[in-house]
């Protein structure tokens, strides 16, 4: 079974971080069975916060221009696909319609080398809109997955938002969601003509784990953006109950600037490591080295990040009323559930966990335990092949 995986958020050269579930995704499916390539759009284009510095402006044109074309990860043939489109906050809505012109003919390409059995889209916008007409022409079902950001707000704020990702979704054979919550969506969103199922991504640990810091340590594993909710965990950090304790932040974004003027103001910024972004294999270790996980984002329709640190042991601070970890608490021992936006009680939260070293310890094995029996790469893989037989109605 020849399946061709196209996605916007895919780890590349200058972000080893971005997308990288939907590599493991790739992975696993081909463990299972599927023969993968992958192709990614890349609009080459500085972000908009770029462009208001020149430093900033001139390392994201060094990045933009030492990306290769082509590479391979982990034995899988990865092509980079290039596309132009206004910006993002304009018109994303329509980047498929100006991606699908740059992926058909790299589907074209890959289909005369090898025909291409199933088209795997992640996200329907823009990818599964810039490659559902060529699957359609050519009698090749279209499986899409759902992360979320298709069917949360500001996506959806738009009548054409709303319609171009409920006409992708109606033209997929399967979709693909992350959890419940994202599935109640789509199913609002594209009913009912729509075969939807939950497919769990995966968590791996670190074979053996490394040691834990000496100091107490709060992780946050999440792009610095303003959903993540960053600010709460930092102005928790000036709690005096955490005044021994460090934050260890994984990922880098927009907001990392505003944050960092903000831990001078609070007078915590000794006790913060910016790692930046960093691969995955570095970002589960630095993780795992700590000994709990604060991410009180929100519109979170899952949450990877959060089953990684179970996984590893570490147990973790999110937001109540959000569907992904509410999910995940429903699943898995050590998850803490605090309000929206509300850094005390994220400190309330750390500071009982960290009181007593030896129940946060046995919590952390707990949720090791259950994380990587529910959340497996594995079956992640043999659900995604089955997905991909069930679209060209093949026996599962």
């Amino acid at each position: 079974m020849n399946v061709c995986v196209v996605a916007e958020y895919y780890p590349r050269r200058r972000d080893p971080a971005l997308g990288v579930w939907a590599h493991q995704q790739a992975r696993a499916a081909r463990d299972a069975g599927a023969d993968v390539r992958v192709l990614v759009l890349e609009r080459p284009v500085p972000p908009a916060r770029a462009l208001r510095s020149a430093g900033a402006l001139g390392r994201s044109l060094r990045a933009l221009a030492t990306q290769p074309r082509r590479e391979e990860r982990d034995g899988i043939a990865v092509e980079c696909v290039r596309f132009l489109a206004p910006p993002r906050e304009r018109s994303y809505a329509r980047w498929g319609g100006w991606a699908r012109e740059p992926t058909e003919r790299a589907l074209d390409r890959l289909e005369r080398d090898r025909p291409i059995d199933v088209v795997h889209a992640h996200y329907a916008i823009p990818a599964g809109a810039a490659v559902r007409g060529w699957a359609a022409a050519r009698g090749k079902p279209l499986v899409v997955s759902v992360h979320g950001g298709d069917v949360f707000a500001p996506l959806l704020a738009t009548p054409d938002g709303r319609g171009a990702v409920a006409s992708v979704l109606r033209s997929a054979r399967v979709v693909l969601c992350n959890g419940r919550e994202t599935l109640q969506r789509v199913e609002a969103l594209a009913a009912p003509a729509v075969n939807a199922r939950v497919v769990h991504l995966g968590a791996a640990a670190p074979a053996p784990l490394p040691e834990k810091h000496t100091r107490p340590a709060v992780a946050t594993l999440a792009h610095v953006v303003a959903r993540k909710r960053h600010e709460d965990v930092l102005r928790a950090l000036a709690d005096e109950r955490l005044a021994g304790v460090d934050w260890v932040v994984i990922g880098d974004g927009p907001e990392r600037a505003t944050l960092a003027g903000l831990a001078s103001e609070l007078g915590v910024e000794g006790r913060i490591r910016w790692m930046g972004a960093l691969d995955h294999p570095q970002a589960l270790a630095e993780l795992a080295r700590c000994h709990v996980m604060a991410l009180p984002s929100v519109d979170e329709a899952f949450g990877v990040a959060y089953v990684e640190a179970l996984a590893c042991g570490v147990p973790v601070v999110a937001t109540r009323g959000e569907g992904g970890p509410e999910e995940i608490a429903a699943l898995v021992p050590g998850v803490t559930l605090v309000p929206p936006r509300a850094p005390r009680a994220v400190a309330d939260a750390l500071a009982e966990l960290l009181a007593d070293r030896g129940a946060l310890e046995r919590l952390g094995r707990a949720a090791g335990d259950a994380a990587g029996s529910l959340f497996d790469w594995r079956r992640t893989g043999e659900l995604t092949v089955a997905a991909y037989r069930d679209a060209l109605g093949q026996p599962c």
